[in-house]
């Protein structure tokens, strides 16, 4: 779950694979007064404390209330008014889940809510410009996903409650062959129900690879070398996805500014 507050705070956890092992970090960005948080929230300075979201979903909303309350106050101060939240969230998160969020973001008094999923942020920030079928594979510390979207909307997704957190018991050299069958296990099983040729086109133009596993050379080359075709990167997958989020914020408050009741311009 990826989280833009404001005038551009961004959070997310990961779990970065790299040759050498994994690593646990939380990304973040902040633009004009913002937050950068280090430890994985919800864990404390010193770790060991509840973890509010697992894989992808709010397990104890009352936590994660507090966490957002700390970030907002910090991103926003006191005054919330015109200000604006967009929240990622993954792709089969459920509408339970949506409905929990939500509700948490609503009691921090803000203006106006934004979700939408962690594909469509993601190829808000390495997709490529023109329309037409995309896929994103976003490879997570708790989940990985694999999204066809066509024209920004979500056609087909596939979900393993899986990520690289569940791959830390595993031989480092065996990691990636792992993480790179769940994959194109997804990719094969859409591949099977895509009656329009959707699927063929994006690979054509070539899936984005997001998450902490897209970090790992040998999981990305495994990938083009198996589909047959180039992957699309940004300079630091892990943060594709909050990236994607704050570019989404970023564009809304340009276009709040630019509207009618902020320009004092006629309607």
């Amino acid at each position: 779950m990826a989280v833009a507050i404001g005038v551009g705070l961004v959070v997310r956890r990961q779990r970065l694979l790299r040759d050498d092992g994994t690593q646990d970090v939380v990304v973040a960005e902040s633009g004009g007064r913002g937050l950068v948080l280090d430890p994985y929230p919800g864990e404390g300075v010193h770790g060991g404390g509840e973890r509010p979201v697992r894989r992808g979903r709010i397990v104890d909303p009352e936590s994660c209330g507090r966490l957002l309350g700390r970030i907002a106050d910090a991103a926003l101060g006191p005054d919330r008014s015109d200000s604006v939240i967009v929240l990622s969230h993954p792709v089969l998160a459920g509408a339970e889940h949506r409905s929990a969020a939500r509700a948490l973001l609503a009691g921090l008094g803000t203006t106006r809510v934004v979700v939408l999923s962690s594909a469509r942020a993601a190829a808000a920030y390495a997709g490529p410009r023109e329309t037409g079928p995309l896929l994103v594979v976003d490879m997570g510390a708790e989940l990985t996903e694999v999204t066809l979207l066509v024209n920004g909307l979500v056609a087909d997704a596939r979900q393993a409650e899986s990520g690289l957190d569940d791959l830390g018991g595993l031989d480092p050299a065996a990691m990636p062959a792992a993480l790179v069958r769940t994959v194109l296990d997804m990719i094969t099983s859409m591949w099977r129900h895509d009656r329009h040729g959707a699927i063929r086109g994006a690979l054509r133009k070539g899936p984005v690879l997001a998450g902490g596993g897209a970090l790992c050379p040998d999981v990305t080359d495994r990938i083009a070398r198996c589909l047959g075709t180039r992957v699309r990167l940004a300079d630091d997958p892990s943060t594709t996805v909050v990236r994607g989020a704050g570019q989404i914020l970023s564009s809304v408050l340009r276009h709040r500014t630019a509207s009618p009741e902020h320009t004092g311009r006629p309607r």
